[in-house]
C-alpha cells in the first residue's frame, strides 16, 4: 500500500509520471504477490513464485531508494521506503531459508 500509495502521491504533488508508473506498477505487483501468498497460505500451503516475487520486489527497492536515500540524503520518501523495503527483504530472505510457513499439525 505505501508503495502503491506513494506513486500516487508523488505524481499528483511534483507531476512525476516515473513515480507514478514506478509505485503503482510496483505496488500492483506486490498486491499480486501478497494476494498468492496469502490465497496457499489459507489452503495450509507456500506459495514459492509469490514469496520470490516479493522478496526480488523488495530487495530492488531496497537497492534503488538505497542509492537515491544517499545521493540526495532525503528521509522522505527514499530513506523512509528504503528501510521498510530493506526489513520486509530480510523477513522474506527468512521465510525461503526455514522453508516457508510452517503449519502445525491439525489436532482434534
Amino acid at each position: 500500500m505505501i508503495v502503491f500509495c506513494g506513486g500516487i502521491i508523488g505524481f499528483l504533488r511534483k507531476g512525476s509520471t516515473t513515480s507514478l508508473a514506478g509505485g503503482v506498477g510496483t505496488g500492483l505487483l506486490l498486491f499480486l504477490a501478497s494476494y498468492l501468498t496469502l490465497s496457499a497460505f489459507h489452503k495450509r500451503k507456500n506459495s514459492w513464485f509469490g514469496l520470490l516475487l516479493e522478496t526480488v520486489i523488495a530487495a530492488t527497492l531496497t537497492w534503488v531508494m538505497g542509492q537515491r536515500f544517499a545521493e540526495t540524503s532525503k528521509i522522505m520518501p527514499a530513506g523512509v521506503v528504503a528501510g521498510i523495503s530493506g526489513v520486509m527483504t530480510a523477513f522474506y530472505l527468512y521465510k525461503i531459508v526455514t522453508g516457508g510457513n510452517h503449519f502445525p499439525a491439525k489436532t482434534e
